[in-house]
């Protein structure tokens, strides 16, 4: 059998498109001590009764509201990442224009994800003050976006980087404290796109390589679909020509105005990405001027380049909230944090062109964005091969009070090892993250080296993630 590492980039995944194992391609996936999630069939064989179901995130406090002079109703493109105990918002405040040179890029600061704080940095005169939390001035603010760079040859003074531009001129940033930027290189690194919303970043650890995620025009230039495309470098200046994002030949074509990509925290080797759906020709709101009404969608991948979207509805709807339902609303911020032990924040745009343009807190349970999910009838899933390196199979479940699960290590024939059996351990009842799973048998880690398939009974229950704890 062929050994196929989850942690790298899986060579079978670009021919089976969405990560679903086709027949004759079930190579062993190496489960270790990151967390493999279920938002995508790559490690499932089978289903019976159950289903792939997405978990709509909980929508919390209004974090923000621009109604500072500098900022205003077309303040937009938010991103938020941690440095050390700091949480830090970077955001589009001043926007006379798309070419304007008085725009500019603001940064708030939080402990906790909620309250959030304006620096005066005294940086930049806006307005006749430098009483302000403005870090950048100049047309690249327009979608400013900032990342704390990783790689472990960044050079101190260039910890802090970023991407901006418009007009088909994305250039590059380095600042050695995320506040006092400077372009890498007077010219643009990438000339490939329309990047008039928000463009992003980051390094990849994985695989050693920069990734950048921008916009382009599918099929048609202007009068065709708003999509995402990305390319990869080794330095921040030079990069390879951007490639469109690949979905299922069942997939629909969308215009996704954003792409907000990044790597899952403790599952960075699975890509999640949170797009803006943009739908061009509705207008909701009686007498508003202006065309277009957003919601959020998800998808994930493991190459970066292939993406599976096996929930084609919204991730976020706009809700009762009429001053959602205009244009550019319900935009993702780029970036995941974890602000409690059992709890990732995002945020979300709201009420944009309004005097009230405001962020969203959201909060998703810990690795749970999506789940292999069974209703009150019984139902069965069954996992590609595994190799388990650890001691204990630990799962993120829950289930309803009359619900529950139970696993069975297999081989590949289904024949259940000897302790491992369905019958060899408790039913599973609950609500946990981080459930350690024992049979007669003993620990999963019992068979280390052996091609494993967990099949998973459950009913009325959901299991999200697993790992091997050491």
């Amino acid at each position: 059998m062929k050994r196929v590492c989850a942690a790298g980039i899986v060579a079978a995944w670009a021919l089976v498109g969405a990560g679903r194992p086709a027949r004759g391609m079930e190579g062993e996936v190496t489960v270790g001590a990151r967390w493999e999630l279920f938002v995508d069939r790559y490690l499932i064989s089978e289903m019976q009764g159950a289903r792939l179901e997405m978990n709509e995130p909980r929508r919390g406090e209004v974090v923000l509201v621009t109604d500072k002079p500098w900022e205003g109703p077309d303040s937009a493109y938010y991103t938020i990442l941690r440095d050390g105990d700091t949480l830090r918002l970077y955001y589009r405040g001043l926007c006379p224009s798309d070419a304007s040179e008085k725009q500019v890029c603001c940064v708030a600061e939080s402990k906790d994800g909620v309250t959030f704080t304006r620096p005066e940095l005294g940086l930049f005169d806006v307005g006749g003050t430098k009483a302000n939390n403005v870090v950048y001035q100049g047309v690249e603010a327009h979608n400013f976006a900032p990342f704390i760079d990783t790689n472990p040859r960044c050079k101190p003074e260039e910890r802090y980087k970023a991407v901006a531009g418009i007009d088909s001129r994305l250039f590059a940033f380095t600042s050695p404290d995320g506040l006092r930027w400077k372009k890498l290189q007077p010219e643009p690194v990438i000339t490939q796109g329309a990047f008039d919303s928000l463009n992003i970043a980051f390094w990849d650890g994985r695989v050693g390589i920069y990734r950048c995620y921008s916009r382009y025009w599918q099929a048609g230039g202007y009068s065709g679909a708003r999509a995402i495309q990305s390319c990869t470098s080794r330095d921040m200046v030079h990069w390879d020509k951007p490639e469109p994002n690949l979905y299922e030949a069942s997939a629909p074509m969308e215009h996704f105005y954003t792409n907000a990509t990044w790597p899952c925290p403790g599952a960075e080797q699975i890509l999640l990405s949170f797009p803006k759906r943009f739908m061009p020709d509705r207008l909701k709101l009686p007498g508003y001027t202006e065309r277009g009404v957003s919601d959020a969608v998800f998808m994930s991948s493991r190459d970066g380049v292939h993406w599976s979207r096996p929930f084609l509805e919204a991730w976020v709807r706009p809700g009762p909230d009429q001053h959602n339902w205009t244009q550019r609303s319900n935009m993702p911020a780029w970036g995941i944090v974890q602000t409690a032990p059992d709890e990732f924040t995002m945020y979300i745009s709201e009420r944009y062109g309004w005097p009230d343009n405001r962020l969203r807190r959201l909060t998703i349970p810990r690795h749970r964005f999506a789940s292999i999910h069974a209703g009150a009838a019984p139902a069965v899933a069954v996992t590609r091969p595994l190799l388990l390196e650890g001691s204990d199979l630990v799962v993120n479940y829950a289930t309803s009070a009359a619900g529950s699960m139970r696993l069975q290590l297999e081989d590949a024939a289904g024949k259940p090892y000897p302790g491992f059996a369905l019958g060899d351990m408790e039913p599973l009842y609950g609500d946990e993250m981080d459930a350690p799973i024992r049979w007669k048998g003993g620990k999963a880690g019992a068979l280390a080296g052996k091609p494993v398939r967990l099949r998973v009974e459950l009913q009325d229950a959901d299991l999200y993630a697993l790992r091997m704890a050491p």
